[in-house]
């Protein structure tokens, strides 16, 4: 089996998988790291979702050959800061409910407002309608984004 060099949230790691696995169980059989959901498996729902490079992607339609020589975040890589803006809006409005498509949506809501700290409505519904929540916070998640992106004004 090949092995593959990954920089996974500012660590290196060499991981021996076959050619072809998809990242998301890279991270989480490979990695231990569990907190990047699986769920749809086509790249659909969003409960995947990691950066590379910055930038929100689908984990479970991104092999590992994909992701060598790029810079990997994954949820658990997002909460090394506890100060994170994102987290301390999340536990103040108690936004979670199941909590499985959580770490989606916040690693889709960090890279949007990565790239662009002052996002439209519209762009924020078209970016976060992206990422599906079998509970139906949404109500929640966007009284979360409205009072994160206030408060960067």
């Amino acid at each position: 089996m090949p092995k593959y060099k990954l920089n996974v949230n500012n660590k290196n790691y060499n991981v021996t998988v076959e050619a072809g696995t998809p990242l998301l169980w890279v991270l989480r059989d490979n990695l231990n790291l569990t907190g990047t959901k699986y769920s749809c498996g086509e790249g659909l729902c969003g409960s995947c979702t990691i950066h590379i490079d910055g930038k929100a992607e689908r984990s479970c339609i991104v092999s590992v050959e994909e992701a060598v020589d790029k810079k990997i975040t994954t949820i658990e890589g997002l909460a090394e800061n506890p100060d994170h803006p994102i987290f301390k809006t999340w536990i103040e409005l108690e936004v979670s409910q199941c909590g499985y498509c959580q770490p989606g949506q916040i690693m889709t809501l960090a890279a949007m407002l990565d790239s662009d700290s002052r996002p439209s409505r519209k762009e924020i519904d078209n970016t976060m309608s992206t990422v599906l929540c079998r509970c139906g916070t949404y109500h929640r998640i966007r009284k979360a984004i409205d009072k994160i992106v206030e408060e960067k004004q």
